[in-house]
């Protein structure tokens, strides 16, 4: 009998480097060129939860603006579901860390605004918007303007914007950052709740470690920039489904927490010595 062959990853980064045009003079060029990642592999199995941690300005967001297919590398290819990467990826649903919703659109027209972009009916579109507000718990704020809503509401606005279209894989760059810290325990569990239901990929992009414990499958932890590489991984045993604040309080995320710490703390410092310069 003919063995099972395993699953192409979701998300494949296969020895990327992102070099940009520098300014003379500018901290980490050379030769009027800055090297922002280098050689750095990393994959997204089918389903799972993956996020990366590491210092301000590590190149984060350039490793999810790869994924997305936004930024082409200098060096390295990107596989989505076993296949190259051409262009932007049609299968990828990004969050950005800032507001992306368009303020003249109520949280209605913002929601259904992918499906109109992609020739599906008004009717038919606002339909599934409605559907998709009411399981982010936005029913009744449809003719709602984002300056109408809160921080959290307009996070939950963009939640819904985004998987409407049912991407495969979601990229999502620090997403909660700007909300206060109960809404964003309440968001990081609204997201947890979503994401079992039909268990997508995600890439998860954090500077809180403690986020990155609470909502993931796995951690991966860059070093300091420039030229950032992988510097650990580590599988988060936690049990599902997760509260992420008491989870927060359980022994083995204190140990998983210590652990991965002690990879990241010298590279936080490197990266905060070098911000000072």
């Amino acid at each position: 009998m003919q063995a099972a062959t395993a699953s192409p990853a979701a998300l494949a980064l296969d020895q990327i480097t992102c070099t940009f045009a520098a300014r003379p003079g500018a901290k980490g060029h050379s030769a009027g060129r800055y090297t922002a990642v280098r050689d750095t592999s990393l994959a997204v199995a089918p389903g799972e939860f993956v996020s990366v941690v590491g210092p301000t300005g590590c190149g984060k967001s350039t490793l999810l603006n790869v994924a997305a297919g936004l930024l082409a590398p200098s060096a390295g290819h990107v596989d989505i579901f076993g296949k190259r990467l051409a262009g932007i990826n049609a299968h990828a649903g990004y969050m950005f860390q800032a507001d992306a919703l368009m303020p003249w659109r109520s949280a209605l027209a913002n929601v259904r605004a992918g499906l109109e972009f992609r020739g599906v009916p008004q009717g038919d579109a606002s339909s599934q918007a409605r559907d998709w507000l009411s399981r982010v718990g936005l029913g009744g704020f449809e003719d709602r303007y984002p300056h109408q809503l809160s921080g959290g509401m307009r996070k939950r606005v963009a939640l819904a914007q985004m998987l409407i279209l049912d991407p495969q894989l979601l990229l999502m760059d620090e997403p909660f950052s700007a909300l206060d810290v109960q809404t964003r325990q309440l968001m990081e569990n609204e997201l947890l709740e979503l994401w079992s239901a039909n268990r997508k990929s995600v890439l998860f992009i954090t500077h809180d470690l403690e986020e990155a414990i609470s909502l993931s499958d796995r951690v991966i932890v860059l070093s300091a920039g420039p030229q950032t590489r992988p510097i650990g991984e580590f599988a988060i045993d936690l049990p599902r489904p997760r509260d992420v604040a008491e989870i927060r309080m359980t022994p083995r995320f204190v140990e998983l927490h210590q652990a991965i710490w002690n990879q990241m703390k010298a590279e936080v410092l490197k990266g905060y010595a070098q911000s000072r310069q």
